[in-house]
């Protein structure tokens, strides 16, 4: 079975909630690989060691987002929306 990576087109956006923990949310359409590395580096041990960089840049299709990596609490990575009525046939 092939990773879900390989079926996206390479101009494809997924869509993303970053939360911190003064409970603001923020959602972002962005590229796979921008999510991706968001991902890594929230997983890194420095970052859960208090050290290595505090922020991150990303990228999104309205501007960029500077993240306070220390505040975070969940990055929420959307399944591709489904398209209605595409293919559909009227009776």
């Amino acid at each position: 079975m092939s990773s879900r990576r390989w079926s996206l087109l390479p101009d494809e956006r997924v869509r993303i909630e970053v939360a911190f923990d003064g409970g603001q949310v923020m959602s972002a359409i962005v590229s796979p690989a921008n999510a991706d590395a968001l991902e890594q580096v929230l997983g890194s041990a420095d970052v859960r060691a208090d050290a290595g960089e505090a922020a991150f840049a990303l990228d999104a299709e309205d501007g960029r987002y500077t993240i306070a990596l220390r505040r975070v609490v969940y990055v929420k990575r959307f399944a591709r929306e489904s398209r209605v009525g595409f293919g559909a046939t009227a009776t």
